[in-house]
């Protein structure tokens, strides 16, 4: 490891803790030249989701679009940041735990809406409308109705 002030390579570290839930280990250095002291993060590293959109097109699978996703959703509901993060990171897991190197956007969107009936019943719809591409009221409806009955 670089000291950030020096450029030496030999540090020692000084204290070492789990961070980011014990998905990380968080080291204090020490440079052994200089004395600068700095902090570290290990993390495991996950091999990348590709993920298939509906037009055949390939990219790497971004977390930040499930929660921005999510986000949307849930807008102006009384749901905790803290709450909508962690049902993030429970969508990534699930896509992962496929065990596929390539997943398709449906799947995503399917996790998402699991997630999301489970959390709030407005940022459901709201979600569904626009990944079921809702044309008319009528389909609106419907979803409305099957929640109603408990079968969404």
């Amino acid at each position: 490891m670089r000291c950030p002030k020096c450029q030496h390579t030999n540090s020692r570290v000084i204290d070492s803790r789990h961070a980011d839930e014990m998905n990380a280990i968080r080291r204090r250095r020490e440079c052994d030249d200089c004395q600068t002291r700095f902090t570290t993060f290990e993390r495991i590293e996950l091999s990348p989701l590709v993920v298939i959109k509906k037009d055949g097109t390939r990219e790497v699978f971004d977390r930040s679009k499930v929660l921005d996703g999510l986000l949307k959703a849930c807008e102006k509901r009384a749901i905790p940041y803290d709450e909508i993060e962690k049902r993030a990171d429970k969508i990534e897991a699930a896509l992962r735990n496929l065990n596929k190197a390539e997943i398709s956007s449906n799947d995503i969107g399917e996790c998402v809406m699991n997630e999301l009936i489970t959390l709030d019943q407005v940022a459901y719809v709201r979600f569904a409308s626009v990944y079921r591409e809702f044309k008319d009221i009528d389909q609106l409806m419907d979803i409305m109705k099957k929640l109603e009955k408990g079968k969404a």
